[in-house]
C-alpha cells in the first residue's frame, strides 16, 4: 500500500480531520539515518505530524517544526509542505533504549520532557508565523495536541504512531488529526472523546491494514465522515549540489581560496537526508571566481 494522508469534515462540518499511512516515508528516513528504534519512533512520529500540519497549507507554503525536550536524542527537526513532502532528521539517531513500562518504545525518555516544540510557518508573508508551546509528555502525540489548543486555540486530538521491527525496519506508521470546529455541540465532542478512548493505538490499526479513511471511520463513525480529498506523501529532501555551491559561494573569496590552499576539495553534508556532495578543486576554483 503506497503512503498517502486524506482529508475529510465529520458531523456535518462540526469536525475537520486528518489521517496518514506513513510507512514508506518514515522508512525512507530511518534508512538514510540509520536511526535506532526508539529514534525512529520519535522521528517518525514527529513526521507524521508534521506532513498532516503541511497539508492544512496551501501552494507554495511550508512549515518547520523543532522539538526539544532536553532528552539524550537532542533535536528532532521536520519540514514539511503543502505538497505532501516532507523530510526530518534528529541530533542521535541512533538513540534507543528498552521498553517503557507499557511494554512500547520509551520516546518520552529520549525526546525529554524539558523543552519546547515550536512551529514555524512560510505563508508567503513578510513574517513568518511562529508558534511555540511546552512539551507535556514527549510522546509527542499529546505535545501536538496541547500546541493546537494553546498555540493555535483549536481543540486538537492528535494520534502518531510507529511500530518498528526486529531488524530496525519500519513494520507501520501514521497518525491522525482531529478538530472541533467553533460551534461543535457538547454531544458531538462527547461521542468523539468516547470513541478514540476505546479505539486501539493508532500503529495497530495501520498494522491490521487499516487505510487512512477507515482510520477515520474507526475513530469517527463511517456514518459521519465525508472524505475531501486523498493526497500522496512521500519522503523529499529539497538539497542538491547545485544549491550547497551557492551556499560555498556566500562564504567569500578568502574563505573558499582558504579551502582550496588547506584541503583542495570540500564536501557539503545534507542534515535533513544524509546526502553527501563531494567539490574538486577545480569546481572550488570556480565557485571562487563566481564569488568574485
Amino acid at each position: 500500500m503506497k503512503d498517502y494522508l486524506v482529508k475529510a469534515i465529520a458531523f456535518n462540518g462540526q469536525v475537520r480531520a486528518y489521517a496518514v499511512r506513513s510507512t514508506e516515508t518514515i522508512s525512507e528516513a530511518q534508512r538514510r539515518h540509520y536511526t535506532w528504534p526508539t529514534a525512529s519512533a520519535a522521528l517518525g512520529r514527529a513526521m507524521s505530524a508534521g506532513v498532516m500540519m503541511g497539508a492544512m497549507l496551501k501552494g507554495e507554503n511550508k512549515l518547520t517544526i523543532k522539538i526539544n525536550g532536553g532528552g539524550p536524542i537532542g533535536n528532532i527537526l521536520v519540514d514539511a509542505n503543502a505538497k505532501g513532502e516532507v523530510r526530518g532528521y534528529v541530533s542521535n539517531p541512533q538513540t534507543h533504549f528498552d521498553l517503557n513500562e507499557h511494554g512500547k518504545l520509551d520516546v518520552r525518555r529520549a525526546v525529554g520532557t524539558d523543552g519546547m516544540l515550536s512551529v514555524v510557518k512560510d505563508i508567503g508573508m513578510r513574517e513568518n508565523f511562529t508558534g511555540q508551546t511546552p512539551i507535556v509528555s514527549g510522546e509527542l502525540g499529546e505535545d501536538f495536541t496541547y500546541f493546537f489548543v494553546v498555540s493555535e486555540q483549536v481543540p486538537s486530538s492528535v494520534g502518531v504512531g510507529v511500530l518498528v521491527n526486529p531488524d530496525n525496519t519500519i513494520l507501520a506508521a501514521g497518525g491522525f488529526i482531529i478538530q472541533l470546529m467553533p460551534g461543535t455541540e457538547d454531544s458531538t465532542i462527547t461521542e468523539i472523546e468516547e470513541r478514540i478512548k476505546s479505539v486501539p493505538p493508532v500503529s495497530k490499526l495501520i498494522e491490521k491494514g487499516l487505510t487512512p479513511e477507515e482510520l477515520l471511520f474507526e475513530l469517527l463513525g463511517k456514518e459521519n465522515v465525508k472524505i475531501l480529498e486523498e493526497m500522496p506523501i512521500m519522503f523529499k529532501c529539497t538539497c542538491s549540489k547545485e544549491r550547497f555551491a551557492d551556499a560555498i559561494v556566500s562564504l567569500g573569496i578568502e574563505e573558499i581560496q582558504q579551502i582550496i590552499d588547506e584541503d583542495e576539495q570540500a564536501e557539503a553534508h545534507c542534515h535533513f537526508c544524509n546526502a553527501k556532495y563531494q567539490y574538486t578543486k577545480e569546481e572550488l576554483e570556480e565557485l571562487r571566481d563566481q564569488a568574485k
